[in-house]
């Protein structure tokens, strides 16, 4: 007897199918199917209830592995052994949240944070020094930026390295519990050097926050003296990936282990850099950081994707009470409740994965054309931080609201350790908070819609912040590109539906656009009082505290027309006339859930009528229905290899289960 899981799909034939995986796929979609093909990653996944140690190990070989097959190779500089492709690193590394996910995290910390540091930061002699024992694992390392007292707030971080002219060398130095490095992957087993953020000292003068290389563990894995290793123990999940705290007690390192692409010390300790400003400096340096910031977002889109596969894989296998008159049971999936729960979230997945694509691309070409000594542009540059910051917030939290979705969808099945969801969940829900607090990255996505964005902060501290934010709130607000320009390229191809049509996309984008203008309009308005400079320091933080909400939802409508503007670019893409009109419903579908989620505020600013609000959730139940039969084939689309999956519900044992309870009834009668 033939189920859902035995077939692709109704009216779309595998060619559709692949025609839309190949739009998801992207620009690198070659490295992909590269990757599918040579890896066989069932095999890159521990067991359910293994031990912390066993675990930890355990990830330690699979990673040696990856490093074996030339996993790691592809972000790094040709003249070091690499490929020289930034993009393929990240997407390589997306591919493995497939796998395991503290495998993943493992090598993101190796190769993408701890070389990415030495790589963005360093010298070319530091690259031809370091870089091929990251690459090929014998210098395993730590990025050891977060601070126990200092999360979010790298700029106010204690450890402190202090340049000694007379011998030539860097002292480290953890002055307060506070200070001590915390969560920092690879320290409490592994890593046996750390890139480590401090602030700079040399002939009295502080220069701000710099990176240094330390080494921790000698060759026979001892710890070195002056270093202090803690372990953070075990964690609610990622227990594969060994974290742990680091202090420094006097510990001193080569003057040339200080990475200076941005600011130098000379022998006799004079300070030196490109770059005047200590603040624009701090920033430039984040900056050339980003990737890591990039490489978690599109972890967050695989993890949601893997999840919605096992999801409605099951969805479609699973039966529930039987129809009034009928003896069959009901497949869950075809209960509007069901349909409910997965395909909006489904469609977010698809508008989050086309956003992902294009903040890989504009990470490729800043950074190739940075790495080629070419120039720059500060806009650019700006945009891709702004865009990063906001994708890793919108991704991060849509993995952790999906995969707990996916796991009720899946009822007590979906609580079994080998179905995989509960560790998804406990694995993804660390990323809501690492690599930048989604809540502050958002307060960042803010304040760069400002008009007036000023090339230079100026001192950002909490005042400093406040006073600037304050300063450029004038009449207008920053250029809105996105929903704008989307308008503008609608009106350009022709007249879509009725504009009363909940379904014509000139309308969703207008509705979009005129939220995203009325909330920045709005927080101007809040904001602009604290101008007045005669008002204490005080009442001028009071007015931008009480204005946090307000910011927060300027960056998330902003961000909203960002991801639905890249969806919209992503449905051009597609040659195919069948995956163009599968991907449009599920666009659409994206931009009705949008509408709905936030039909409160439309209503209450006389955006929608209630008539119209009614009429967005009938087409949003309507487009669950009429997507249902294509369920399948938009997971299938994913491009998730069948041995990855590796979860029982969604690989066939459901629909034995089914047929044998089926069988075992008709027996009875």
């Amino acid at each position: 007897m033939n189920h859902p899981t035995d077939r692709v799909t109704d009216q779309y034939t595998e060619a559709t199918v692949a025609a839309v995986q190949r739009t998801l796929d992207g620009r690198w979609h070659t490295l992909r199917d590269e990757i599918r093909g040579r890896h066989d990653f069932a095999e890159l996944r521990v067991h359910p209830g293994t031990d912390v140690e066993s675990y930890r190990a355990a990830i330690w070989e699979m990673l040696q592995r990856l490093a074996d097959d030339g996993h790691a190779v592809h972000g790094f500089p040709t003249a070091v052994g690499g490929r020289g492709d930034i993009g393929g690193s990240v997407v390589s590394f997306e591919m493995l949240a497939f796998a395991d996910l503290s495998l993943q995290v493992k090598s993101g910390v190796q190769w993408g944070l701890f070389g990415g540091a030495i790589q963005a930061l360093g010298n070319s002699e530091q690259h031809a020094r370091f870089l091929p024992g990251v690459m090929d694992l014998s210098l395993p390392g730590c990025f050891a930026m977060t601070e126990t007292g200092h999360g979010s707030d790298v700029q106010s971080v204690h450890t402190t390295a202090t340049y000694d002219p007379g011998t030539r060398e860097f002292v480290i130095d953890t002055p307060t519990e506070a200070a001590r490095k915390d969560y920092i992957g690879n320290a409490a087993r592994d890593g046996k050097m750390a890139a480590v953020f401090v602030q700079l000292y040399s002939l009295g003068e502080r220069h701000g926050v710099h990176a240094v290389l330390v080494p921790l563990r000698g060759d026979d894995g001892e710890v070195l003296p002056g270093v202090e290793i803690t372990d953070d123990g075990h964690k609610e999940g990622l227990n594969g990936v060994d974290n742990g705290r680091l202090a420094f007690h006097g510990v001193r390192v080569p003057r040339e282990n200080l990475l200076d692409r941005h600011g130098s010390v000379a022998e006799d300790g004079t300070y030196s850099s490109s770059i005047e400003s200590e603040n624009r400096r701090f920033f430039t340096m984040l900056g050339a950081l980003v990737r890591g910031r990039v490489s978690v977002s599109g972890s967050a889109v695989g993890a949601a994707s893997l999840a919605q596969t096992i999801a409605v894989r099951y969805g479609e296998a699973r039966r529930q009470f039987a129809a009034p008159g009928g003896e069959d049971e009901i497949v869950v999936l075809d209960y509007l409740a069901h349909q409910r729960k997965l395909l909006p979230g489904l469609a977010r997945t698809y508008a989050l994965r086309f956003a992902q694509n294009e903040l890989v691309e504009m990470l490729h070409d800043v950074q190739t054309t940075r790495e080629a000594g070419g120039e720059v542009d500060e806009k650019r540059q700006r945009e891709l931080e702004s865009r990063a910051a906001g994708t890793k917030a919108l991704t991060t939290w849509h993995a952790t609201a999906t995969i707990q979705a996916c796991r009720e969808a899946c009822g007590g099945q979906g609580y079994l350790s080998e179905n995989r969801l509960g560790q998804l969940r406990a694995d993804t829900d660390v990323f809501t908070t690492f690599e930048g607090d989604n809540t502050v990255l958002l307060q960042l996505v803010a304040k760069g819609l400002i008009s007036g964005y000023a090339d230079d902060f100026g001192n950002l501290d909490t005042l400093g912040t406040v006073r600037f934010v304050a300063d450029q709130v004038l009449d207008t607000v920053a250029e809105r590109t996105s929903l704008r320009q989307l308008a503008e390229r609608l009106r350009a191809v022709g007249p879509g539906r009725d504009e009363d049509d909940v379904l014509d996309r000139s309308w969703q984008v207008k509705l979009l656009d005129d939220r995203e203008e009325h909330t920045l309009d709005g927080l101007v308005r809040r904001l602009r009082p604290a101008r007045d400079k005669s008002l204490s320091p005080e009442r001028q933080f009071a007015i931008f505290n009480n204005a946090q909400d307000h910011l927060l939802r300027a960056a998330r409508s902003h961000l909203d027309g960002l991801v639905l503007d890249a969806f919209v670019r992503g449905i051009d893409q597609a040659v195919d006339p069948s995956a163009r009109t599968l991907l449009s419903k599920v666009c659409d579908l994206f931009a009705l859930s949008l509408i709905e989620e936030d039909k409160g505020w439309f209503l209450e600013h006389g955006r929608i009528s209630a008539t119209r609000a009614k009429t967005v959730t009938a087409e949003v139940n309507r487009l669950c229905q009429e997507l249902r039969p294509h369920a399948r084939a938009l997971v299938e689309a994913f491009g998730i290899p069948e041995e990855w999956i590796g979860a029982p519900i969604a690989t066939g044992a459901e629909d034995r289960r089914q047929d044998e309870a089926r069988a075992h009834a008709a027996s009875l009668h």
